[in-house]
């Protein structure tokens, strides 16, 4: 019978527990030498050997520094890039928002100055030689504006608690406007000038030729029935002629400025000379305005 042998023990694994110390104590040793080498390079001259073995260590050092910049860069720009990207959409959408903001600012300043502008003019004509004696102006706002091609009306802020009536004149600080068509306690419908319907005794304020200014083709102002022996000159300015029979006294009093001569023409067939004009007041555009009522004093 083969004598059994015996067979020699494994050696054993090291336990976690050697391991975990074995680390602790290459940790202490290492926080040891770190506090040991940061006291002497502290305490130790500028040009000591240390500071040499620490240049020598810098000098090897920089190659892997340097290729760890170059690596690190394109990352680096990257991030660069999309800060800077999200940086500028931020800026961007406040700019568009200040942009938006200024521009309403500058809108609404415009409005603001343009009925600044026709009250002003307004108030010049009421206080200037030219506004009709007997009469006082009643300022009132235009609410509403023609709604098409075939609507020649718009609506003031004004009526008959105001002293309007049916055919009282209405005129802008730069000139006519119209009359009264329709009246209510406190608004009134005026008919402007280039209504059809629109006819107003008016005279050559240099020339003194008379006519009659209403609508001609296109839309036009025409001063009509003026002779061909009479002489208009264009540019002349064209004022409401007033009254000639007190017994057939007319809506308008003397001296309204209409408008000024743009054109005049003759030809063969027409009777009377081809007289276009111009009117001062803008009748699409109008914000204020202003209708001549008759004081009790008022001829």
């Amino acid at each position: 019978m083969a004598s059994s042998v015996q067979r020699s023990k494994p050696t054993p694994y090291p336990s976690k527990a050697r391991s975990a110390l074995v680390r602790r104590a290459v940790v202490a040793t290492l926080v040891l030498l770190a506090l040991v080498l940061v006291t002497i390079s502290f305490r130790s001259p500028t040009s000591g050997a240390l500071h040499g073995i620490q240049g020598a260590g810098s000098s090897v050092l920089r190659p892997f520094q340097v290729a760890g910049a170059r690596i690190a860069k394109p990352f680096r720009d990257a991030y660069d890039y999309v800060d800077g990207l999200t940086s500028a959409k931020a800026e961007n959408v406040k700019l568009k928002a200040e942009l938006t903001q200024l521009r309403e600012e500058v809108v609404t300043n415009a409005a603001s100055a343009k009925k600044e502008k026709q009250l002003a003019a307004l108030l010049r004509y009421q206080d200037g030689p030219h506004f009709p004696h007997g009469y006082r102006a009643v300022n009132a706002a235009v609410i509403s504006y023609p709604d098409g091609p075939f609507t020649h009306t718009l609506e003031i802020e004004a009526g008959s608690n105001d002293g309007l009536q049916i055919n009282t004149p209405v005129v802008a600080g730069d000139g006519l406007v119209g009359r009264v068509t329709n009246v209510f306690p406190d608004t009134a419908t005026v008919t402007v000038l280039t209504a059809p319907e629109s006819f107003v005794a008016a005279r050559d304020l240099t020339t003194q030729v008379r006519g009659v200014l209403h609508r001609g083709p296109g839309g036009t102002l025409i001063l009509d029935q003026v002779s061909k022996q009479r002489v208009v000159h264009s540019g002349d300015v064209i004022v409401t002629d007033g009254t000639r029979n007190p017994r057939y006294p007319d809506i308008y009093p003397y001296g309204i400025a209409i408008g000024r001569v743009d054109s005049v023409g003759v030809t063969d067939t027409a009777t009377f000379l081809q007289v276009q004009v111009q009117p001062f007041a803008n009748l699409s555009s109008l914000d204020s305005v202003a209708a001549l009522v008759k004081t009790s004093h008022g001829r």
